[in-house]
């Protein structure tokens, strides 16, 4: 079967071009086997290639990447590995306390793996376990901060809850009513993360990037992968490809490509730093989903995110850029009067792999084809520990959390089109507009 449609991200994201240069790895040319192939580097396919090399250590394990490393979806999210479950759909946003509790195992699973590489090997990634501001100004968001502060006594972890008052000392901004503070979530530069991850697998994982897979040719014993150059039999495949498993064949009208957007500013000089106030770098969430997040970075750049689109081909839309800039700059004056002349560098968009019931996939698809697909928003963190757990599974172990991520029901299906489109278009105009000042 053909791959109709290959990755095609904008070559703006300002995490890709601020994060320490690498030289990328050779594509693929000829004709080769393998008896383990990984699609995606990203959070997911990085971690997947790196335990099935420690687990299998005689075979190679090689890693196909369509673009190059940090490029891709995995360097463009706005940096939060997130520990706390958040349930949109339930009322406290913890919902069912026995499924919070293994999704909360699972998050701090993931950020204990990727802190624990970020020591080993040295990489420069601006990580910092500072904690996260979940931050709101409308009534609406500061309902959802009451709820989740519910939860979260529920759940039994801690919290602090902010005032208006309060929260210049932490943010510097005055432009919140009120936030709820949790020392749990872990900051970084992301785009720097991936690239220094990849530099650092195991040498039994041959990476090859810039080598989009055009058509894939699935037997009983091989699936033969053919890109422009060449060709590559696998004896087992995994994808870890999010939306573009889609396009292999599998989950195929069950994942949502929704892009959102981001911008970052350039450094602020000592003087703006001093008007800014506040810590020296600190990440903000919004109560309202459809709403903005901010970002003060440990080089001192201001980064904006918000505004959604729906590419169904899961490819970047270059008209969306120069129409959420405005709304970028919108944001950002009305939380940072005091800092009026500090320009964006960067702007960019970035896919999240959504599903309608906010489920990923993991577990076998074919005979010997396996995938870790649909992060919902939490790839960072959800992606590298369900691909270490995917990993762990095919080399026969299993745990709680395994068997946790193969009871769960998987994607839904989506609408048809051209229904499916004119829904989440609608949905997402009507959440941005709800969200009022929270955008």
């Amino acid at each position: 079967m053909k791959v109709h449609a290959l990755p095609a991200d904008d070559n703006s994201c300002g995490w890709f071009h601020l994060s320490p240069p690498r030289k990328p790895c050779a594509s693929h040319h000829g004709h080769s086997e393998a008896p383990w192939v990984v699609i995606g580097a990203g959070f997911t396919g990085l971690s997947v290639a790196r335990q099935l090399a420690l687990n299998f250590p005689d075979d190679e394990v090689v890693l196909i990447e369509a673009q190059e490393v940090g490029l891709g979806p995995s360097g463009r999210n706005a940096g939060f590995a997130i520990d706390l479950p958040h349930d949109i759909g339930a009322e406290d946003y913890i919902g069912d306390l026995d499924i919070a509790r293994t999704v909360l195992k699972l998050n701090l699973a993931g950020q204990r793996l990727l802190s624990q590489w970020v020591e080993t090997f040295g990489i420069d990634c601006q990580m910092k376990a500072c904690g996260k501001y979940q931050a709101a100004v409308e009534r609406r968001g500061l309902a959802v901060l009451d709820a989740y502060r519910r939860g979260l006594d529920k759940l039994g972890q801690p919290y602090e809850m902010l005032s208006e008052q309060e929260l210049p000392h932490h943010i510097g901004t005055h432009f919140y009513r009120r936030a709820l503070y949790t020392p749990g979530a872990v900051l970084i530069q992301p785009s720097a993360l991936v690239k220094g991850l990849a530099d650092n697998l195991p040498a039994n994982v041959t990476l090859y990037e810039r080598t989009p897979i055009l058509e894939v040719e699935y037997s009983t014993n091989k699936t033969r992968l053919r890109h422009a150059a060449g060709s590559i039999s696998a004896s087992r495949l995994v994808l870890a490809n999010n939306s573009f498993g889609q396009h292999f064949g599998f989950l195929q009208g069950r994942m949502l490509p929704i892009f959102t957007y981001g911008s970052i500013t350039r450094q602020l000089t000592s003087d703006e730093q001093a008007r800014l106030q506040g810590k020296p770098y600190w990440g903000v969430i919004p109560a309202d989903p459809f709403g903005t997040t901010v970002r003060r970075t440990p080089d001192n750049r201001l980064l904006i995110r918000n505004s959604f689109s729906f590419n169904p081909d899961g490819r970047s839309n270059p008209k969306y850029l120069q129409r959420f800039l405005q709304r970028h700059r919108a944001s950002y004056a009305q939380r940072f009067p005091m800092l009026p002349n500090v320009d964006f560098e960067y702007t960019w968009g970035g896919a999240l792999a959504m599903t309608r019931n906010h489920n990923g996939f993991f577990g076998q698809l074919a005979p010997n084809v396996y995938g870790a697909l649909g992060c919902n928003g939490l790839g960072v963190t959800r992606g590298t520990i369900t691909g270490k757990l995917l990993a762990d599974w095919l080399a026969g172990e299993r745990n709680d959390l395994i068997d946790f991520l193969l009871a769960a029901p998987g994607p839904n299906a989506n609408p048809p089109q051209p229904f499916l489109s004119a829904g989440v278009n609608l949905n997402l105009l009507w959440g941005q507009r709800r969200a009022g000042r929270e955008s």
